[in-house]
């Protein structure tokens, strides 16, 4: 799965997606991820890891720009990386986003369930999940 950690950007998707946020201008960064969470979430069918890998690290971006510091679950590896604050709706599509990575039909998921790591990694999405919506449960 290309993965060395349970960390949001702890995978081949997240450091894709952050390569192509750093080579593109701030004012189109939130229209990337707008596209990439749009795309996982409206998902019918059987949701791919990277795209889901790039859903979750999109989605931690989008809480931390909200916040206006880093991701819930650690620093973002791109070191310089900015994103404009992005509007309430923004959030609320990540959320979904994160609800279709941790369905049954995500090849994530399932790939995490049978994982040494598969308590945690769902323990980090769920924690995202709430900082996105400011609900704590």
């Amino acid at each position: 799965m290309g993965t060395w950690g349970t960390g949001l950007f702890d995978n081949d998707g997240a450091a894709d997606l952050l390569d192509d946020l750093i080579a593109m201008p701030e004012d189109r960064r939130l229209g990337a991820l707008r596209g990439v969470l749009s795309s996982a979430a409206a998902e019918r069918d059987y949701l791919e890891a990277p795209e889901g890998q790039m859903a979750v690290a999109a989605a931690a971006l989008i809480a931390a720009a909200r916040a206006g510091g880093t991701p819930p679950a650690g620093p973002v590896p791109a070191p310089g990386l900015t994103v404009p604050e992005p509007p309430r709706r923004l959030a609320v599509l990540a959320a979904h986003a994160l609800d279709r990575v941790l369905a049954p039909d995500s090849e994530l998921a399932e790939l995490w369930d049978a994982s040494d790591g598969g308590r945690e990694w769902p323990a980090h999405l769920s924690r995202l999940r709430a900082e996105l919506t400011g609900d704590p449960d």
